[in-house]
């Protein structure tokens, strides 16, 4: 590429990154919402969450093609071409936040027809790891940080441990109880909705990963390093 050219591409890869920023923005912001709605037992906030949707579907779909037309253009090689394989992938990642907060929020809407039951505290937690994982997974990409991007997936095992844990408390309840089985499969599915963000936070920080170094660390737990402990906190 000529000075001129590259100086061009570059100035789309920064708006590239920008946009990516935007969305994970709004896929947070429906996480963060769908959560509030369920915590609030809020009809109209579940379905804020349904009808904000189609915008991060068209951030995804924006973000695809300013990546397959610089691609096509630019041809790019090394670490700007991983760059732009990476920011597809986490441009669909992030798409797929924003349904799962809309699955939370259509739980929501259904366990609002039945009696009042208050979701379990490890489901709380888990939104609060989710959330962090997507907004740290992100700003390990923006900053080009490998160390980061492994951090979050060491995180990945703490949502899971807590899903096993909500699986249990739910099935011990639907036992005791019968008429809670309804209720019951529906924070189960929050909890299952929540386990799967944090697994898309884990695909960024291994992106992160492959965009820095050229190594792919998908199913290679040794590259990963040891899980940290859970430190259980109010949910931001």
């Amino acid at each position: 590429m000529s000075g001129d050219v590259r100086r061009h591409f570059h100035d789309e890869l920064g708006d590239l990154k920008a946009r990516l920023l935007t969305m994970s923005g709004e896929a947070e912001a429906a996480l963060g919402l769908a959560i509030e709605a369920l915590l609030d037992r809020d009809s109209g906030k579940a379905a804020a969450v349904i009808a904000g949707d189609r915008r991060i579907d068209d951030m995804e779909v924006e973000i695809e093609d300013r990546c397959i037309n610089l691609l096509a253009l630019q041809q790019p090689m090394a670490r700007d071409l991983r760059m732009l394989t990476s920011a597809l992938k986490i441009a669909n990642d992030l798409e797929r936040v924003g349904d799962h907060a809309v699955n939370i929020a259509e739980s929501t809407q259904r366990l609002l027809q039945t009696r009042p039951i208050t979701p379990e505290p490890e489901i709380i937690e888990m939104a609060r790891l989710a959330r962090r994982m997507l907004a740290d997974a992100l700003e390990a990409f923006i900053r080009g940080d490998a160390a980061a991007g492994r951090e979050v997936c060491r995180r990945d095992e703490q949502v899971d441990a807590l899903h096993r844990s909500v699986f249990r408390i739910l099935l011990t309840h639907m036992m005791e109880d019968p008429h809670t089985i309804g209720a019951g499969m529906d924070l189960f599915l929050v909890s299952r909705n929540l386990e799967r963000v944090a697994d898309l936070a884990t695909n960024i920080g291994e992106d992160v990963v492959f965009l820095v170094e050229g190594k792919s660390i998908k199913h290679h737990a040794e590259d990963i390093g040891e899980a940290l402990p859970t430190e259980p906190a109010a949910l931001s």
